[in-house]
């Protein structure tokens, strides 16, 4: 398994490109906070150039401090609901080649809607899960397929959760939208696998494990820090190769069940 970040140098060299030229660029959706956010930080420390995407640009203080101390790091608005936005953000990126394009935004369930069972079930909330989970990281992947193609890594990575899956998710009444959402995002990409494969890009969907992410989700036994799921994340990611196109993986690099 080869440094992600080793390849694209090589590439570059062998091209005769600069080395800024070569840095690997990655594409961030919800990277103003949790995982996103900690994938912002630790692809910056790799020295790797970073658009970071984000509903609300001017209220995202953390990375806005980030980006000001690297200058490789391009703080952009993106909702992955506004596919107008989506379209004119990927007009402005036209000509930049990424490596990765990491589908990251999500809405989770909130206390007040997850232990709802069929008779509170709200659909308006379902329409917004599946919205910003499934149609909107689609929507992104289309957006920006031509700059994945045209980057040294082609790379297509979801984030998913092993509530998505009928075999490794809770065997509860509760969740119901957000595990439908994460299913159907996973066959997204089970399908869309087919036709990345032609192309040379790999689409891969991501359980990130348990991520403590609110201090109400580092209360559960195994809860990961956000900083620990990504740094696994990232060994994993490393080690995608064409062949791992379609498999839906955690954060340990195991296969999960669907």
């Amino acid at each position: 398994m080869k440094n992600l970040l080793l390849v694209c140098l090589l590439a570059a060299a062998s091209a005769g490109a600069e080395t800024e030229v070569g840095k690997p660029t990655v594409l961030i959706t919800g990277a103003n906070r949790g995982i996103g956010f900690e994938f912002v930080r630790q692809l910056s420390a790799r020295d790797w150039r970073v658009i970071a995407t984000t509903r609300k640009p001017e209220a995202a203080t953390e990375l806005q401090a980030l980006a000001a101390e690297d200058p490789d790091i391009l703080v952009e608005y993106l909702d992955v609901t506004d596919h107008e936005g989506i379209d004119a953000l990927a007009e402005k990126y036209r000509d930049q080649p990424i490596d990765i394009l990491l589908l990251n935004a999500a809405m989770g369930p909130t206390s007040e809607t997850a232990g709802r069972r069929l008779a509170k079930l709200d659909f308006d909330v379902a329409r917004q899960s599946f919205e910003v989970n499934t149609i909107g990281p689609m929507k992104v992947a289309q957006a920006f397929m031509p700059n994945v193609e045209a980057s040294q890594l082609k790379l297509v990575l979801a984030m998913s959760s092993d509530s998505g899956s009928f075999v490794a998710g809770s065997k509860v009444a509760a969740l119901y939208h957000y595990k439908a959402s994460k299913a159907a995002l996973n066959m997204y990409f089970h399908t869309l696998h087919y036709e990345t494969r032609r192309k040379g890009v790999a689409a891969v969907m991501l359980h990130p494990g348990m991520v403590g992410t609110n201090p109400q989700l580092m209360r559960f036994p195994g809860a990961l820090k956000p900083s620990d799921s990504v740094a696994q994340l990232l060994v994993v990611i490393d080690g995608l190769e064409p062949a791992d196109n379609g498999r839906f993986v955690d954060y340990q690099g195991e296969t999960m069940p669907w």
